[in-house]
């Protein structure tokens, strides 16, 4: 009897159909991806290697091969790098959206008690709402101005310190980089806890290493973070996890130490409310409508924040500052005459004097430009795709502004590794963010909110050190061209000079 084979055949393709639609769906090319051009990468480190002992200089001689926006990876984690100011401008400003959360990184979460602080949060309600707080609350400027009197007492102890020391060793050097960490650390101290710097935990060298271990710990090379199955290994032979833990712990008690006295009916009451008692009675507001947004873990991640986003960025934005003044005895020469004339022989600068001083001003921004105290801007994490100068980028992309390599591009500034003030005469362009030539203080969602308060700082910091004394070279350097201005090799948020700033102080009245 005859098999009729049609059904077996139909039955057959039937079957064969769906393997023949996935062979078909593999072997058909996908059109490619536009990706950044990225530079050779070696097996499982991936470009990790060419980071270098100063990633931002590293990544701006990468960027003169492979474009302003190239795509690394460090480990297994895509990095994009932006090295312009066209292509800053459409990852903060046009795509600010897609690309403004943060990533995990380990550093961070330890010591902001699980990304409860403003900087390193990601992007969403809880960011919002602590955002909120920090614009309106602690850093509008009504709050800035009501601390004028701290930042003009803090830095009269600076200038009268100085001064001490010229007296009592005339000719002989002072340390302004120890000298300006003081006078931010005073500053900061009495702002956010209502505690002079000397009478604290952390006077003199313990709190330097403690901010230098902070800020080494969050955003040193943490393994974890780049091979998340194996990595948490190395950080542990390594000690990293252990000095986490320390500096978390040596952290962690000094807040609650502060916070502590603030609620004791006992503690020392200030003429003005600082950070923490601002903090205190938005907790207490909040526990009364039923809402509690704030605990003090809260407090003490937005208090890490300030500690060392206002200390050190400061202190090394003034260091910088003095130190190319004293490369350039014409242009120092001329910053004091605008101060001097304007001041005479009133004895200090006062706040209110500073809109006086637009020379002062413009060296700022050119110390800025040369030297932004963050080079790499702290990395953001794509929240979804977009596409930059043409290339694509993907969501749960790291993103890297190099604000370092964006000041000295030439196609933007004219001889952009001299330091010359005057580019920024008759010029609009500042460091709020939206002139994305200069970026110290970054831009979009994710600009510092305290823009106001550290560029007072800097400002009234300088102004007073002109006015007051002529800085002279000490022994043993023969002339400008010898101050070194290398700067600290090391993976760190922030980069200062590699040695310290000692300067001969000689009293102006």
């Amino acid at each position: 009897m005859a098999i009729d084979a049609q059904p077996a055949l139909f039955l057959f393709l039937l079957l064969l159909f769906p393997l023949l639609l996935f062979v078909i769906k593999k072997t058909v090319q996908k059109p490619k991806k536009s990706l950044p051009p990225s530079p050779p990468k070696l097996p499982f480190i991936g470009n990790l290697h060419q980071l270098g002992s100063l990633p931002h200089q590293s990544l701006c001689q990468l960027s003169k091969k492979y474009g302003s926006v190239m795509l690394l990876h460090f480990g297994n984690v895509p990095t994009v790098v932006v090295s312009s100011a066209e292509a800053a401008r459409e990852v903060l400003k046009v795509h600010d959206l897609s690309c403004c959360s943060r990533p995990s990184l380990e550093g961070p979460r330890k010591l902001t008690y699980n990304y409860l602080d403003l900087a390193f949060s990601p992007y969403g309600e809880y960011w919002r709402e602590i955002r909120k707080i920090c614009v309106l609350e602690l850093f509008s400027v009504k709050r800035v101005l009501s601390y004028r009197s701290i930042r003009e007492e803090e830095v009269t102890k600076l200038i009268n310190s100085i001064s001490n020391h010229s007296s009592s060793s005339p000719g002989t050097p002072v340390n302004l980089t120890d000298k300006l960490y003081a006078l931010t650390a005073g500053i900061i101290f009495r702002i956010a806890f209502g505690t002079t710097f000397q009478g604290s935990d952390f006077a003199h060298e313990k709190f330097h290493d403690v901010v230098l271990e902070a800020e080494a710990t969050m955003g040193g090379f943490s393994a974890a973070e780049y091979f998340p199955y194996v990595g948490w290994i190395v950080d542990k032979i390594s000690g990293l996890q252990q000095r986490r833990e320390r500096v978390f712990h040596e952290l962690d008690l000094f807040f609650q130490r502060v916070i502590d006295d603030h609620l004791s009916p006992e503690g020392a009451k200030q003429k003005h409310d600082d950070i923490i008692d601002v903090l205190l009675k938005i907790v207490k507001e909040q526990a009364g409508f039923g809402a509690a947004l704030l605990t003090q873990k809260n407090i003490k991640a937005v208090l890490l924040n300030i500690f060392l986003g206002g200390v050190d960025t400061g202190a090394i934005t003034m260091e910088w500052a003095m130190a190319e003044l004293a490369k350039r005895p014409s242009l120092m020469k001329k910053a004091q005459e605008e101060v001097r004339i304007r001041i005479g022989n009133k004895g200090k600068v006062s706040e209110s004097d500073i809109d006086q001083f637009p020379y002062l001003k413009m060296i700022v921004k050119e110390t800025f430009r040369l030297h932004p105290p963050a080079p790499l801007l702290l990395p953001r994490e794509t929240i979804s795709h977009f596409i930059v100068n043409g290339y694509e980028i993907q969501p749960k992309t790291i993103l890297q502004v190099n604000a370092w390599a964006i000041g000295r591009d030439p196609s933007c500034w004219k001889d952009p590794e001299e330091f010359i003030q005057e580019r920024f005469m008759d010029s609009s362009i500042d460091f709020k963010g939206q002139h994305f030539e200069l970026l110290p203080f970054g831009s979009g969602r994710r600009v510092c909110p305290a823009i106001y308060l550290g560029t007072t700082t800097v400002e009234l910091g300088l102004a007073n050190l002109l006015y007051s004394f002529d800085w002279k070279l000490p022994d043993g350097i023969k002339d400008q061209t010898d101050i070194n201005m290398d700067e600290a090799a090391g993976l760190s948020l922030t980069v200062s000079k590699k040695t310290a700033l000692n300067l001969v102080p000689e009293k102006y009245l």
